[in-house]
């Protein structure tokens, strides 16, 4: 079976909006786990910033070569659409990197550098662009769970040791 004009341009609708919609995206790129990555949709693709100090990693995302991308619902959070994308790095200051930016500036949340952000992107991160290539992939039948990846990030400590004698006081209160 033959995929008609009618079912790309549809494949096409269901990648932007469901991207568009979309707070996190899952990427895989060549030979790298699965990361969640924020992104915007700019002009036909996924864009995303990283690999400087305190923006996210994007392992294995390599100028020119390919990368799987899941996007999730946003009310939900279950697995909408998987497409495969091209990936395009952008070089600092061409328009194209420009209007990215000003996008993803948008978006960014609790940057330490406020209107300075720009600048230190151009000097320090990558700005990629993840350019749709095909139609949307079939959904697996099992749940791809994974372990998580290591990470400094804690969030499980001892309980400190007066803490039970607090929670206790708020429940007699009640």
């Amino acid at each position: 079976m033959t995929a008609t004009g009618n079912d790309t341009l549809l494949d096409r609708a269901l990648v932007e909006e469901a991207t568009k919609k979309s707070g996190l995206i899952w990427v895989q790129g060549t030979g790298a786990p699965t990361r969640a990555l924020w992104h915007v949709w700019h002009e036909g693709a996924a864009c995303v910033i990283g690999d400087g100090p305190g923006e996210q990693p994007l392992p294995g995302l390599v100028d020119g070569a390919e990368a799987v991308v899941t996007v999730r619902s946003k009310d939900k959070g279950g697995r909408l659409a998987s497409w495969t994308a091209k990936v395009v790095e952008l070089a600092p200051g061409s328009p194209a990197w420009e209007a990215a930016v000003a996008e993803l500036k948008g978006k960014r949340l609790n940057a330490p550098d406020g209107e300075a952000m720009p600048e230190r992107w151009a000097r320090e991160c990558r700005v990629l662009r993840l350019e749709p290539t095909g139609g949307v992939g079939a959904l697996p039948d099992s749940s791809l769970a994974a372990a998580p990846l290591p990470s400094p990030a804690v969030t499980r400590r001892p309980m400190p040791a007066g803490l039970h004698r607090l929670l206790l006081k708020k429940r007699r209160r009640s």
